[in-house]
């Protein structure tokens, strides 16, 4: 394989010297592309990600037609909870809809335990052949959903404002929220060393619902598990990236977590976050998804105004807070990436 042409995003995350501020979007192989809804018609988002041909193929659409800095692996975080047993339903209005929730300690005993190589074997080819295909452009990006994240879905069956079933399991069964927390840490921490011996130079954790705990109960059912699975991944010696989306009361604490860099919401300026973890680790974020539908004009000041706020000096990872909305014009993301590449430049 041949060595990477651009690495930045890999020396930001170690906060070694760079040229310029690398950039990427969350969810940036997705549906505000036209190119990756002509791939898509007729198929369903699970015959996609099941498919390695076609999940390399979306995965490149970003590289070569926005320009960013770095291929994330076209997947979804629920083909885990997917193999242990699962009946996983993407529906397209309405998003992921898990058919038999698990809400017993009988529930959870009755799940499979995985072998991430052979249970999710498409992710792995898919991830081979988009490196391949990369050719040493741009680094490869695995991840996973975080152990809380994944347990709010299985729980509470689908998406949720008000995580009646998870809470309720924690407070009323939490040595039955534990099993089920160890079993999908042992499974991601898998998954994850499994990703990257397929090719994968960097991973990211998504821990989506992290808000929806406050950092007492955080610190239990979600940041210990979290810290298992970074210090898994050690042995690897890959930049692990943790997005524990709205958990700005626990940043301090994430900074210690033993991953190399921290995801930002916009709810929390890249200054403040700076200053509460101490310069332990890089940042990456954290521009608001909903300012991509302003003009190219003004998506480009907002750039302006965050890389200012950054400032000088290495560690930051140019992102948005969240994913990439589905009816955002592609040439306003096209503007962002270009503006950060021209802005950043170090003198």
């Amino acid at each position: 394989m041949k060595p990477l042409q651009n690495d930045l995003i890999l020396r930001a995350a170690r906060r070694q010297p760079i040229e310029r501020t690398p950039v990427w979007m969350m969810r940036q192989a997705g549906r505000y592309l036209p190119e990756y809804r002509a791939v898509r018609e007729g198929r369903s988002f699970l015959e996609m990600c099941k498919t390695p041909e076609l999940a390399t193929e979306v995965t490149l659409q970003p590289v070569d037609l926005i320009g960013v800095d770095a291929a994330i692996i076209f997947s979804d975080i629920l083909v885990i909870p997917e193999a242990m047993g699962s009946d996983l339903e993407l529906i397209e209005s309405k998003g992921p809809v898990i058919h038999n929730p698990v809400r017993t300690a009988s529930d959870v005993a009755n799940l499979k335990v995985i072998d991430a190589v052979s249970d999710l074997s498409y992710v792995m080819d898919a991830l081979k052949m988009t490196k391949q295909a990369l050719d040493g452009r741009v680094p490869l990006i695995g991840f996973s959903g975080a152990p809380w994240t994944l347990l709010t879905y299985m729980v509470e069956g689908a998406s949720s404002k008000t995580f009646r079933y998870s809470k309720s399991l924690i407070q009323d069964h939490p040595e039955t929220a534990h099993t089920l927390l160890k079993q999908l840490s042992f499974a991601i921490s898998d998954y994850l060393i499994a990703q990257v011996e397929a090719g994968a130079d960097l991973i990211q954790i998504f821990d989506t619902w992290a808000s929806a705990l406050d950092p007492v109960h955080y610190e239990e059912f979600g940041l210990q598990y979290i810290e298992f699975i970074v210090d898994s991944l050690k042995i690897l010696d890959v930049p692990v990236i943790v997005f524990a989306k709205g958990a700005t009361g626990s940043l301090d604490r994430l900074s210690r977590c033993g991953a190399q860099v921290l995801g930002l919401d916009w709810t929390v300026s890249l200054d403040h976050a700076r200053e509460l973890t101490g310069g332990r680790v890089s940042l990456q974020g954290n521009f608001d998804p909903s300012f991509l539908y302003a003009s190219p004009g003004a998506i480009e000041t907002e750039v302006k105004r965050l890389l200012d706020q950054w400032g000088p000096g290495t560690g930051h990872i140019f992102n948005l807070g969240h994913g990439i909305l589905p009816d955002v014009p592609p040439e306003h993301a096209r503007a962002l990436v270009q503006a950060v590449k021209k802005q950043s430049v170090r003198p």
